[in-house]
């Protein structure tokens, strides 16, 4: 039944890097809650969560998927994130749903590459935090080493609010008892310390604790949502979610001291997109007019297209009418749903704090506020690594051009790390994501979801050209065919602008040596070199040309000449004037453990990069930034994951354009005079 006030839901999204078991965590909480009648396999393929046929054959998350669960008279609404790195927007995008991130981390592998970034990422969303560590009966754990380490990267803020116990066949709870027998650790220190971190968001409390006060039970548990809204606790929970060990405790952890809808922390939402539009009042009241956010665009196979809503204020029914951010067109909700697995059941309504789901709404974009009043209404969602990562894509079938525009279009809508465009300089299609992983994978689904295949390669790098020097051009054109001729004459002055400049058009004639109708056309002759370069077939740019004289004939002169004669004009000058090829540079930040700076230091400069700084974070994590020619690491992210075992990332984003060196461009020039077509 859905929940009816939003004290009574808890919305959660499992987070964490891949493996770590958050997949077979969500599915034991939905067996112990009888959501489920077994409990379901990811080696299997008989998870509610991991339902599609990618993820059943690659045995790991690829998108998020939600299921809810009642327990102890609260709905437990989970949200199960991608662990992979490649599929981080998924993990991102599932964040703007919950109030409550559970970071998981496996008691073998311990903190990876991926547990820092979501951990990260949630605390910039502001949502609040719970540590589970799973798989505690795994071989060769160091839970108390563990611990340490979580304590030097995360900081203070984690406690255990369980140990295990018996071996790592149960856990006890460090709340409830101020003594009592675990398997590491000291269950009175972990109750103190416990106590103490939860009594800190309590001005109150804390005086009277400090005033030597007897704490009571009821008000500690009372204070413990609000001290992990306000960061003061990061609750550790113990699990080994195959063997169901400690899950239950989870679930009662979750109904009794987690977060509720109604306490969580909430990003504002505005009336505007500018940085001082004014907020407007929300707040999860079900009496309010309805307000909600869609935060993941999914495509059902019989329902069509998905937009899962978390629902801000209000509450919403089928005959609902909403609008879209500042439009004033107003639609009816119509059907609403609730997601369990693959499966989509109908409900009547959906009250502030929870998460229903809306059937074919074309409209309906991820981030999107939805509001029945007539106010404009925007909100910020996380923000998304960008894909750097790119592959040119041709059809394998002459025809479905527009066919896979479409269906990457759709693919794009779905995911918002994965982007597809179509490059004006290049002709190519071109994808663009996290990493080689992610991009096959979409084109794996669009294989299975449109019956459609591409053949890739890498795309080509969009390089520029420019002067570097000051030149003069001339070109005399003239043509006689019998009938009338054709005469123009132009010379020309180039100079090379500063590094974005653009293109400057200078008329400095003097007289009528020619006439002022004939300038545009001298211009019409110079864009066409700018358009398609004068050494490499790239574009130019940087450019200043200035016109100071010329000839015409009263009879033979023609815009036509005169365009043939700039152009030539132009190129004239510029083989005079030092041409040279820019070439895009991007800054990047790449984090990698610390035993593998020197690697990667070495490795960026050897591709011509200028390594900007090293930074050393908690967990033994250095940060190296740097500035690399874009063509060095186009596949950067295979060569990463050989370097470091998979335990490194970056991002990459444009910043410049620079000048190639002599010998790479004379590669780049050999390279293109084999594609390029003799002037006729």
């Amino acid at each position: 039944m859905p929940p009816t006030k939003p004290q009574d839901i808890r919305n959660m999204v499992f987070v964490g890097h891949g493996g770590a078991g958050k997949t077979t965590l969500c599915e034991a909480i939905l067996h112990t809650a009888k959501a489920t009648t077994r409990m379901g396999s990811v080696n299997d393929g008989t998870t509610m969560l991991d339902y599609t046929d990618i993820e059943k054959e690659r045995q790991h998350s690829v998108e998020p998927a939600m299921a809810s669960a009642e327990h102890a008279g609260v709905t437990l609404n989970l949200l199960d994130a991608p662990g992979y790195p490649d599929f981080i927007g998924g993990a991102i995008a599932a964040l703007s749903g919950a109030d409550i991130a559970v970071l998981v981390i496996s008691a073998t592998a311990g903190i990876e590459v991926n547990t820092r970034r979501m951990f990260k990422a949630a605390k910039e969303a502001t949502l609040a935090l719970a540590i589970v560590i799973n798989k505690i009966d795994g071989e060769n754990v160091d839970l108390p080493g563990l611990m340490g380490a979580i304590s030097e990267t995360f900081g203070s803020a984690p406690k255990p609010l369980n140990l295990p116990a018996e071996g790592a066949k149960g856990v006890v709870d460090c709340l409830t008892n101020e003594s009592g027998s675990a398997d590491f650790g000291d269950v009175s220190t972990a109750h103190t310390q416990l106590t103490e971190s939860i009594i800190e968001a309590d001005d109150a409390l804390m005086e009277a604790y400090l005033g030597g006060e007897q704490v009571p039970a009821d008000a500690i548990k009372a204070a413990f949502a609000k001290a992990m809204t306000d960061g003061t606790v990061i609750p550790v929970l113990f699990t080994a979610a195959r063997e169901q060990i400690g899950v239950s405790q989870l679930m009662d952890a979750a109904a009794a001291y987690f977060p509720s809808a109604a306490q969580g922390h909430c990003r504002p939402v505005k009336s505007g997109t500018d940085q001082d539009a004014q907020e407007v009042p929300v707040e999860p009241d079900p009496s309010k007019p309805f307000v909600g956010q869609a935060f993941k665009i999914t495509a059902d196979p019989f329902v069509g297209k998905l937009a899962w809503i978390r629902i801000l204020q209000g509450t919403v029914t089928g005959e609902t009418n909403y609008a879209l951010g500042d439009v004033k067109k107003t639609s009816k909700i119509g059907h609403l749903f609730k997601i369990q697995g693959k499966e989509t059941h109908e409900v009547t309504q959906g009250v502030a704090g929870d998460i229903i789901a809306l059937a074919k709404v074309e409209e309906i974009t991820s981030g999107v506020v939805l509001h029945s009043d007539a106010t404009p209404m925007f909100r910020s969602i996380p923000a998304f690594p960008a894909p750097m990562y790119s592959l040119a894509v041709t059809p394998k079938s002459r025809g479905d051009e527009q066919k896979i525009s479409g269906a990457l279009s759709r693919l794009a809508e779905e995911d918002p790390t994965f982007r597809a465009t179509r490059d004006p300089q290049t002709n190519e299609t071109v994808i663009s994501g996290i990493g080689d992983l992610h991009l096959r994978i979409e084109l794996e689904k669009m294989k299975q979801r449109f019956d459609l295949e591409v053949e890739t390669k890498p795309p080509k790098i969009p390089y520029r050209e420019t002067i570097t020097a000051k030149a003069e051009g001339h070109h005399r054109h003239k043509k006689q065919t019998g009938g009338a001729g054709q005469f123009g004459e132009v010379y020309l002055r180039v100079e090379p602008l500063q590094r974005g400049a653009g293109f400057e058009f200078v008329n400095e004639l003097y007289g009528e040596s020619i006439p002022r109708q004939y300038l545009p056309a001298i211009e019409k002759g110079v864009n066409d070199v700018l358009a398609t370069g004068a050494v490499a077939n790239y574009p130019m740019q940087d450019i200043r040309v200035i016109v100071y004289d010329g000839k015409h004939h009263p009879v033979d002169s023609k815009e036509i000449a005169f365009r043939t004669a700039g152009k030539y004009a132009f190129i004239d000058g510029i083989k005079k004037a030092k041409p040279a090829i820019l070439e895009p540079i991007v800054n990047m930040e790449v984090t990698v453990p610390a035993n593998y700076m020197g690697d990667i230091t070495s490795d960026l400069s050897g591709r011509r990069g200028r390594i900007l700084g090293q930074e050393m974070l908690p967990g033994n994590i250095c940060t190296v930034t740097a500035q690399t020619p874009l063509a060095e690491v186009m596949q950067y992210n295979n060569q990463l994951r050989s370097v470091t075992g998979g335990q490194g990332s970056y991002t990459m984003e444009f910043s410049h354009y620079e000048p190639v060196p002599g010998n790479v461009q004379q590669q780049i020039v050999a390279a293109s005079g084999k594609e390029k077509e003799p002037d006729k």
